[in-house]
């Protein structure tokens, strides 16, 4: 199922926001959020000790305008827009946290907000998940926090404004089941960050 079907890939030229060189220095690899900017609301919790309560939510700015972050692809005729945020294996966890951080930022609330991973999972699905399955989707339920989830389990995770997938390892096929996950949850805007020539290998694939 091409995501876009006039234009099944993602054109790196012309997603996402790119970080602006300041004078006499090289720009670093490409982010959401280039430069210093306020500091984000607190975040779900890092794995650490148990606790008998959830990590304290986020909240989003009130006084911050309506926003996405960063020039939008066009928008698909029957789905969602599509950005491309590129970044490295290794990096695209990184480029998610720091794209949801602009989500935040610019007015959307947390519950807006679903992240799926390929690879390994975000250290707070890790986390949650040791105390038992039912609280972790029971946080989904309340749809009232960003939620992390991975690819394999993504076909349970209900349907939200924003969907942000992190490329962060994981065979092609799980790549594709996540990104096809993505689209088919994403009420206006699909965010993937990873490597552009994997992720279009897997458009190109028909997902």
């Amino acid at each position: 199922m091409p995501l876009i079907p006039e234009e099944p890939q993602i054109h790196e030229s012309a997603q996402g926001p790119r970080a602006t060189p300041a004078s006499g220095r090289t720009a670093p690899t490409p982010r959401p959020v280039p430069g210093p900017r306020p500091a984000a609301p607190s975040r779900p919790g890092r794995p650490g000790p148990p606790r008998p309560a959830p990590p304290a939510q986020r909240t989003s700015r009130d006084a911050a305008p309506a926003a996405k972050p960063g020039p939008s692809a066009a928008p698909a005729s029957d789905g969602p827009q599509i950005q491309l945020i590129p970044a490295s294996v290794e990096g695209a966890l990184d480029a998610a946290e720091e794209t949801v951080d602009l989500l935040l930022d610019s007015g959307r609330t947390p519950g807006d907000v679903l992240v799926i991973t390929t690879g390994e999972q975000h250290p707070w699905a890790s986390h949650e998940l040791s105390f038992g399955e039912a609280s972790y989707w029971a946080q989904h339920d309340a749809g009232d926090d960003v939620f992390y989830t991975d690819a394999q389990v993504a076909n349970r995770a209900e349907a939200r404004p924003v969907v942000v997938v992190a490329v962060n390892g994981g065979p092609e096929s799980v790549t594709a089941t996540a990104l096809k996950a993505a689209h088919a949850r994403a009420g206006s805007l699909l965010i993937v960050c990873g490597d552009p020539q994997r992720i279009n290998s897997v458009l190109g694939a028909g997902v």
